[in-house]
């Protein structure tokens, strides 16, 4: 049976040594958040990741969830018991603000948490992590009346939240949608429409689910400038709080999916259901994006936990099969045959996964940190520059994250060999619920022509420009230090290459803009190599001052992840850039009907 080990000790070395942390305790929540109360979050929050949600994952995949023939959803043997113990732990509202019963803690922190909590089982983790988005909205856009209403009962974990936009002749145009609202004329609305694709739509884990629903108010402008968000509870909330009649909201049917079979993705119907308006009329894209931008990162670091966890077990596997013998002689010569990982394509496989996964969790703990910056600081030019690095970074984490996810998944279950395609090895279930990550919250292509086409030419570039400025200050600090070369060298070329990259497309993609879109993915993944490349540089800057002040084989290994990546990986920033030079010609060349 598969196993899974949250990354405490790493996760904690990063927030400590790399990414100063606790140099941030000027920010609301963070003083709160002292070493030993972060080491021991991070610890139970990993023990619940470990021996209550790892454990139903594959019997959460074998069985999926059952529909009644009255609409009621049934999730898996076991989910309903760990819902429970992560409500009643309080792990809901970890970074919620304590007005409406939630920790306060930094958002930071809540990330780190869903790291552990996708790589043990990423369809339970969907069912808090939908909540913890729709608290985001109504944080931000909800009236005093809503956020007293609902956060404190979805904070407690006693009713949860989805998020409802796609529809069935609609997906990503968004300004296609249906679904109606009509005003009742007593500050309600009465929502029609069908919802698809909607995750944790119906179940069984709370008495109460509190949708957030794109609808078109009548009359309103065509496209997404009519569109509105509405708040409409599964079952009515009466003022007091307590729960009325069943509102007109139901699941139709469950879908039928190639994986995280343990989440109910649902058809949702709205026949007259009760809504109230979120935020302003018309608006509603507005409001909804604070929930799909935190879903696009939630999203990023799902793709991080499959890496993790996928790559995990290929290691324990890797040194348990015996297969072979060692090219430079028997390594095990008192056994039958060598352990595999011996054999180099093993090893490229194994440090390939290893060095994604220690450089992206960097790089989503320095993106959670921004957001924080963002909701938190006092300093107004401090939040500018937060807000345009998550506008930046949101589509590269959850493009980048979530496409190299997918591929390590199958480069582990590769790594099996035939057993990686039987189900009981548990690797074929880690590729499966990882190729969702790719595809929802606006699949990745979607993602690449958001980044190329909107955030990198935002404010004449500033945010781009902010973070080549920050990686060239980096490499300028660190230049002259010899042991920083086998780092700092490799990134100065990668960043060359992304500098280069910009500059093409601002001189070529403006005048023919197919050349912007097909180049897009390519241009993300070299951004996101070059980002990765940074938080490398980073990692190895703190492990030397690790090893120098206790020298530990930990602080050797970490170096050379590091410099697999600047070796091995980075490079290929050279080939995504050709690709990108390339142009549109010969991708728009032929004609539709010749495919």
């Amino acid at each position: 049976m598969p196993q899974y080990r949250a990354p405490v000790e790493d996760t904690l070395f990063l927030l400590t040594d790399v990414l100063g942390f606790h140099a941030r305790d000027n920010l609301a929540g963070f003083a709160d958040a002292s070493p030993d109360v972060i080491e021991a979050v991070l610890r139970e929050g990993a023990k619940l990741a470990e021996e209550v949600l790892a454990p139903i994952n594959r019997t959460g995949d074998l069985e999926g969830c059952r529909r009644d023939a009255d609409g009621t959803v049934r999730t898996p043997t076991g989910f309903k018991a760990a819902y429970d113990t992560y409500a009643s732990g309080g792990w809901m509202g970890l970074s919620v603000p304590e007005a409406y019963g939630g920790q306060g803690l930094p958002h930071t922190l809540n990330t780190a948490i869903q790291e552990f909590a996708s790589g043990a089982n990423l369809a339970f983790g969907m069912y808090p992590g939908l909540t913890q988005g729709a608290m985001a909205a109504l944080l931000v856009h909800g009236t005093e009346e809503q956020k007293a209403l609902y956060l404190p009962r979805m904070v407690e974990g006693a009713w949860t939240g989805t998020m409802n936009l796609t529809e069935p002749h609609c997906g990503t145009d968004l300004g296609l949608l249906k679904t109606k609202a009509v005003p009742n004329g007593d500050g309600a609305y009465s929502i029609t429409g069908t919802k698809i694709f909607i995750s944790a739509g119906e179940h069984d884990l709370a008495e109460n689910i509190v949708h957030l629903v794109l609808a078109r108010i009548e009359g309103a402008p065509a496209g997404t400038k009519g569109i509105s968000l509405f708040v409409v509870p599964k079952v009515l909330v009466n003022a007091d709080g307590t729960l009325g009649a069943r509102n007109g909201v139901s699941c139709g049917s469950l879908e039928h999916k190639m994986g995280i079979h343990g989440n109910a993705t649902c058809v949702m119907n709205y026949d007259g259901a009760t809504g109230w308006l979120v935020g302003q009329e018309n608006r509603g894209l507005n409001a909804m994006f604070v929930m799909m931008n935190e879903a696009r990162l939630a999203v990023g670091v799902q793709g991080l936990g499959q890496s993790e966890v996928a790559y995990q077990n290929a290691a324990a596997y890797a040194k348990d099969r015996l297969q072979g013998r060692a090219l430079t002689g028997a390594k095990a010569p008192d056994k039958a045959a060598d352990p595999i990982i011996v054999h180099p394509d093993v090893r490229r496989t194994l440090m390939q996964i290893r060095a994604f996964n220690e450089a992206a969790r960097a790089l989503m703990l320095w993106t959670a940190l921004q957001a924080d910056i963002l909701h938190r600081s006092e300093d107004a030019r401090e939040r500018q520059a937060a807000d345009d690095y998550l506008g930046l970074m949101t589509p590269v984490v959850k493009g980048v994250f979530t496409d190299r996810g997918f591929a390590n998944a199958v480069e582990a279950q590769q790594l099996l060999g035939g057993h990686g395609y039987i189900e009981e090895w548990g690797m074929s279930q880690f590729v499966r619920d990882a190729r969702i990550a790719m595809i929802y919250e606006g699949a990745n292509g979607i993602q690449a022509m958001d980044l190329i086409g909107r955030k990198l030419p935002k404010d004449g570039g500033r945010a781009m420009m902010t973070f080549l400025g920050e990686v060239q200050t980096f490499l300028k600090d660190h230049g002259e230090d010899p042991a920083m070369a086998p780092f700092t060298q490799p990134l100065q070329a990668g960043l060359n290459d992304l500098q280069g990259a910009v500059m093409w497309l601002m001189q070529n993609a403006f005048a023919k803009p197919d050349n912007a879109g097909a180049g897009a993915t390519d241009f993300m993944h070299l951004f996101g190599l070059v980002a990765l490349g940074y938080m490398w540089a980073r990692i190895a800057k703190a492990a030397q001052a690790k090893h120098a002040e206790a020298p530990s084989p930990r602080w050797e290994s970490k170096l050379t992840s590091g410099r697999f990546y600047m070796e091995r990986m980075l490079p290929e920033t050279a080939l995504r850039l050709a690709r990108i030079k390339a142009g549109a010609d010969s991708t728009m060349a032929l004609a539709a009907d010749a495919f």
